[in-house]
C-alpha cells in the first residue's frame, strides 16, 4: 500500500487534524496536555507503519520547516495576548525576570552537568546544548493553562513567551560563537544585531500597519502573514534576531492605540486596525493548531526508544530534572511566595527545545551526546506538568464542593433597647 500517495495523505492528513481536535477537547477535561497526546499518536503511526512494512521517510526536512513555522506562529500568538496596561507593568516585569533569571540558571547547571557526564563535551558546547533543555515550551504551556486562575494564567503566558524569546536568542549567540570561534567580537555583534533588530522591527510595523489598513482586498490576512514570514527568514539570512520581528508587530497590532499617539494617530484608522487585529488572532490560532498538531505527530514518529535504556542516559536525565525543579522552586520561592503551586511543576520542555537541538551547527555537534536525554526531558517534565494539573484540578473542584456543602443559616437581629 502506498502511504505517500496524494490521496491517502489527503486522507491520513485530515484524521490526523480530527484527532487532534478531540485532543483539545480531551486536554480541557483531563488537564492532560494535547501535546503528549500527539505524540503518543506519532508513537503508534510509527508501529503501524514498522509492521506494515511502509519503509523508511525522511521527516527531518518537514519536521525543521514545520518547527520554524510553529514558532513564529506560536510567539505571533501569544505577543497578540499581550496587552501592555498599566494594571500589566509589575506582572510582565515580573515574568521576565523570572523567565530570564530561569533560563540562565537552568542553562548554566545544566551545562556543567553535561560537561561533566558527556564525554568530549566542552563548556560551550556545553551550553549551547543546554540551552533548548531549559528553554520553557510555550507551545505547551499556553493551551494547557486556560483552566487557572487569571493571574496565574497570565504568569504563564508572559514566563514561557519571554523564555522562549531569549532562550532562542541565548542559543544563537551561543551558536555565533562556535562559528566565530576564536575572534572574540561576538558578544558585541550580538548587541548590536539586537538593537538594530528591534529599531527595524518597530519601523516594519508601522509600516505594515499603515500599508495593511488601507489594503481593500479581502484575502490580505494570509498576505500579511506571508510578509511576515518573508521578514522572519531574511532576518535570519542577516544574522538578525528575527522573532525579535514577530514579537514586536504582534505586540504593535494588540496595542494599536498605545503605539499611534500624538501626530501619529492621524495614520491609523481604529477600525481597520481592529479588523486586521481580530482577524490575525484567529489565523495564528487555527495555523498554530494544524503546525503544532503535525509537528509533534511526525516528532513522535521519529522516536527511538533505544536510548532510554541507557543507565546513563536515565541517570543524566533524571538529574537534569532534579536541577529544573530545584532551581524553579528557588527563583519562584524568592519571587513570588508560597502560592507557587501548580507554577512550580509548569515547566515543559517541547517545540523549541525540539527545534533548537535540529539547528546545533554541525560544528557545534558532540556525537557522545544521546538523544534519549532529550525525549527523557521532554516526556518526563510533560508528565510531571500533566500530574499536577490534575491534582490542581481535584483540588479545586474538591475546594468548591465543601464551599457548597456549608450550611446557610439565619440569625435573628433585634433592635438594640435604650436602658
Amino acid at each position: 500500500m502506498d502511504f505517500l500517495s496524494p490521496y491517502n495523505l489527503i486522507i491520513e492528513g485530515s484524521v490526523i487534524l480530527i484527532i487532534s481536535f478531540f485532543f483539545n477537547e480531551l486536554s480541557k477535561k483531563t488537564s492532560v496536555p494535547s501535546v503528549l497526546m500527539l505524540i503518543v499518536l506519532g508513537i503508534l503511526i510509527k508501529v503501524v507503519l514498522d509492521f506494515l512494512e511502509a519503509g523508511k521517510v525522511d521527516f527531518f526536512r518537514i519536521l525543521e520547516i514545520l518547527g520554524i513555522v510553529g514558532l513564529i506562529m506560536i510567539v505571533l500568538e501569544a505577543a497578540l495576548e499581550l496587552k501592555l496596561e498599566r494594571d500589566k507593568v509589575v506582572p510582565i516585569t515580573k515574568a521576565l525576570i523570572i523567565g530570564f533569571v530561569g533560563l540562565m540558571l537552568s542553562t548554566w547547571v545544566t551545562a556543567m552537568i553535561l560537561e561533566y557526564f558527556v564525554e568530549g563535551m566542552d563548556t560551550l558546547r556545553a551550553w549551547i546544548y543546554a540551552t533548548p533543555l531549559s528553554i520553557l515550551s510555550s507551545a505547551i504551556v499556553i493551551p494547557s493553562v486556560n483552566d487557572l486562575r487569571k493571574d496565574k494564567k497570565e504568569f504563564h503566558i508572559y514566563e514561557s513567551t519571554f523564555s522562549d524569546i531569549l532562550g532562542i536568542m541565548l542559543f544563537y549567540f551561543l551558536t555565533s560563537q562556535v562559528e566565530n570561534e576564536g575572534e572574540g567580537s561576538g558578544l558585541v555583534q550580538f548587541g548590536f544585531s539586537t538593537l538594530l533588530t528591534i529599531i527595524l522591527s518597530v519601523v516594519l510595523s508601522y509600516l505594515i500597519v499603515i500599508i495593511f489598513q488601507n489594503i481593500k482586498s479581502h484575502v490580505k490576512l494570509f498576505l500579511l502573514i506571508a510578509v511576515l514570514l518573508l521578514l522572519y527568514a531574511v532576518g535570519k539570512k542577516m544574522h538578525l534576531s528575527s522573532l525579535i520581528i514577530i514579537l514586536v508587530f504582534g505586540l504593535v497590532i494588540a496595542n494599536i492605540t498605545l503605539f499611534f499617539q500624538g501626530w501619529l494617530k492621524r495614520f491609523l484608522d481604529p477600525e481597520k486596525a481592529k479588523d486586521i487585529y481580530n482577524g490575525l488572532h484567529v489565523i495564528t490560532i487555527e495555523t498554530a493548531f494544524v503546525v503544532r498538531t503535525f509537528f509533534f505527530v511526525i516528532f513522535g514518529i521519529t522516536i527511538t526508544f533505544a536510548s532510554l535504556g541507557d543507565w546513563n542516559v536515565i541517570g543524566v536525565s533524571i538529574l537534569l530534572l532534579l536541577v529544573i525543579y530545584v532551581i524553579r522552586w528557588i527563583i519562584l520561592r524568592v519571587s513570588i511566595g508560597e502560592d507557587i503551586f501548580p507554577q512550580l511543576y509548569i515547566a515543559p520542555r517541547g517545540l523549541i527545545t525540539i527545534l533548537l537541538f535540529y539547528a546545533i551547527p554541525k560544528e557545534a555537534e558532540v556525537a557522545t551526546f544521546s538523544q534519549g536525554i532529550l525525549l527523557f526531558i521532554i516526556i518526563g517534565t510533560a508528565v510531571i506538568m500533566t500530574v499536577s494539573m490534575i491534582f490542581d484540578k481535584k483540588r479545586s473542584m474538591s475546594a468548591i464542593k465543601e464551599a457548597s456543602d456549608l450550611p446557610v443559616s439565619t440569625i435573628k437581629w433585634k433592635l438594640p433597647q435604650d436602658n
